[in-house]
Order: C-alpha cells, then structure tokens, then sequence
C-alpha cells in the first residue's frame, strides 16, 4: 500500500498557558460560597501558527497575553458552582478567536478533597462542536 504524501500546513500548532493561578468563588458547600479559593487553570489552544512564525509579528498569532488577561477577568468576576462549567466558560473565550480550532482547558482546585493534590477537570472543545 503506497504511503499518502503528507501536508504539514495542516497541522496545528499549541499556545500553552502553563498553571494560572487565580482565586475565585467555585464549589457547591456553602462555606465554598462565600470564600474565594485558588484555581489552577492549563490552556492548550490549537491553531496554525505557521504565518507568525514567517512573519514574526503578533498580530499573526493568538496572543496569549490576551487571552490570559480575558480568562482571568471572567474567573476572577466569576460565581460557577461546578469547575466543569468554569472551564466551558474559558473554552469559549479561548474559541472567540478566529484562528483557534480547538482548545484543552484543565481547572483544578488544590487540596479540594483530602489526601489528593487536588481535584479537577479537563475539557476539550473544537470550533465545529463549540
């Protein structure tokens, strides 16, 4: 069977945000609702980057500054119940750009339930599902 010949143009590149510290009301028990807690959020966001790494400009590229100032605006404001709906949230934002194709989200709250580092999840979306 003959090899197919491989395009690289349509892989994606990642714009990593790496363990975003941030405090904000999250959880269900009531002593959660009235105590802001710290969250750690990973961004992974999919896109073609090849024409930032031709042009060296950031208008060429997702700007993670940006999309760091965006999610920590939104969380640090936010009220969620559940960490499942915080990170939709912060997919979302992260899909508001036209070049993101697809973005993994993990949220995690440290020391949530006893004897584990802390708790969390990972959500994943894509342009076509968002």
């Amino acid at each position: 069977m003959p090899a197919q010949a491989h395009d690289d143009s349509s892989q994606l590149d990642t714009v990593h945000i790496e363990q975003l510290e941030l405090d904000c009301i999250i959880g269900i028990n009531p002593w959660e609702r009235g105590a802001r807690q710290r969250i750690t959020i990973d961004i992974e966001i999919n896109a073609d980057l090849s024409a930032a790494g031709k042009s060296d400009a950031i208008e060429d590229t997702i700007n993670y500054r940006t999309i760091a100032k965006a999610v920590t605006a939104e969380v640090e404001a936010s009220n969620y119940s559940l960490v499942e709906a915080l990170a939709t949230r912060i997919a979302d934002i992260c899909l508001e750009d036209e070049r993101a194709q697809s973005v993994e989200v993990s949220v995690r709250k440290p020391g949530a339930v006893r004897k584990a580092a802390g708790v969390g999840v990972v959500v994943r979306r894509n342009r076509l599902g968002k």
